[in-house]
């Protein structure tokens, strides 16, 4: 199938993605929290940011190329961390990890995602990142930073915008547990896409087994309790330091909006900052985090920063990039691209975005990223 024809765009992957992935696992992946009013402010925040089409500018050979925290990445772009991401499609972290490698960009494993960092370590080359959900006990942080180390992760993301649990209403109601428990309700919409279901029986239920190896998950758990949560301890700047010291490579921390807090991070020696608002699954009061780059690109001109939050296309990625980000990391849509057509589906979301910004840095004049022009005020 030509896919370019038939699913040009990742709303197109989307709409398909969610006909296959089961109701219940689907309202997992695409809901927020509250009135989901976060989704809406990231959208706008990138639709307002705009530029003129170049004008006699000539051929450009558009290079999407870029280095970032001492490697070299092909598309400026990567995979974001998504907690159970097995359970939207099965396998989806080793075909994620093998769709980034194959590309050249960072893949990064979440702390409660379904499989471990040693089942990862096959497949990850040099592009593995590792998310860290802080625990509290010492001796559990020595040994995930040990094994995701050991396993060939070389750069910690640090998510720091969790200070409690959200409620995650629409999410609740779609009834998974963890570890999942299948009631009548959730097997007839298992009935209806046999592909989740057979890729299912192939892989097993997903379970959080990282942190499975350090607590008994209790049956039937709501998704917005279970064991890393149980688990995790609410971070403060002392233990970021503690981190600093421990890690012997990259740290970044993720879930920053407030510009403000972005000296105190630099000072505090981490190598690069994060800026997003969870997709609006933690705080429905959260502002978009898309408006804090600039200031933040002001205050820290040297400070290499990532951006994720909305993103649809090449043209957000511009859009994010134009306005002082370095680097743009996607979640939901390579699993839109799993849930559409499996690995092939995950590799088109890369050739989408790629594609994407080729042409829009066309349009604007833009050869590489460093020239990219400055947003229309």
């Amino acid at each position: 199938m030509d896919l370019d024809r038939r699913y040009p765009a990742l709303s197109d992957l989307r709409a398909r993605a969610r006909r296959r992935i089961p109701h219940f696992a689907w309202e997992y992946l695409d809901s927020a929290t509250g009135a989901e009013t976060v989704p809406d402010r990231n959208r706008a925040a990138l639709d307002a940011v705009l530029f003129h089409p170049a004008i006699l500018a000539g051929d450009k050979e558009v290079s999407l190329s870029t280095r970032f925290l001492g490697r070299d990445y092909a598309l400026p772009f990567g995979v974001a961390p998504v907690g159970m991401s097995g359970l939207y499609w099965p396998g989806a972290e080793v075909s994620l990890a093998q769709m980034a490698r194959a590309r050249g960009i960072p893949y990064s494993l979440s702390t409660v995602a379904s499989q471990a960092p040693e089942t990862l370590a096959p497949h990850i080359a040099e592009n593995g990142w590792f998310q860290l959900y802080t625990p509290r006990d010492p001796d559990i942080l020595a040994d995930i930073l040990k094994r995701a180390r050991a396993a060939g992760f070389h750069t910690l993301i640090v998510t720091a915008d969790v200070p409690a649990a959200s409620r995650r209403e629409r999410q609740v109601r779609g009834g998974v547990t963890s570890p999942p428990r299948l009631t009548p309700r959730m097997m007839a919409h298992v009935a209806t896409c046999p592909s989740w279901a057979l890729g299912t029986l192939k892989h097993g239920m997903p379970r959080l087994r990282l942190m499975e190896s350090y607590a008994k998950a209790d049956a039937g758990t709501s998704s917005t309790a279970h064991v890393g949560y149980q688990l995790r301890a609410n971070p403060d700047w002392g233990y970021l330091a503690r981190l600093r010291e421990a890690w012997d490579g990259p740290v970044i921390v993720k879930g920053v909006t407030d510009p403000e807090v972005a000296p105190r991070l630099a000072q505090a020696g981490v190598d690069a900052i994060w800026l997003s608002n969870h997709a609006g699954r933690q705080f429905d009061g959260a502002p978009a985090a898309l408006p804090a780059l600039p200031a933040i690109r002001a205050a820290l001109p040297d400070m290499p920063l990532i951006y994720d939050g909305g993103i649809t296309s090449g043209l957000d990625i511009v859009r994010a990039m134009a306005l002082g980000a370095d680097f743009v990391m996607l979640g939901k849509a390579w699993h839109w691209g799993l849930g559409a057509f499996g690995p092939e589906g995950a590799d088109h979301v890369a050739h989408i975005l790629s594609a994407d910004m080729r042409a829009v840095m066309g349009q604007i004049g833009a050869a590489t990223l460093a020239e990219l022009p400055a947003p229309l005020a």
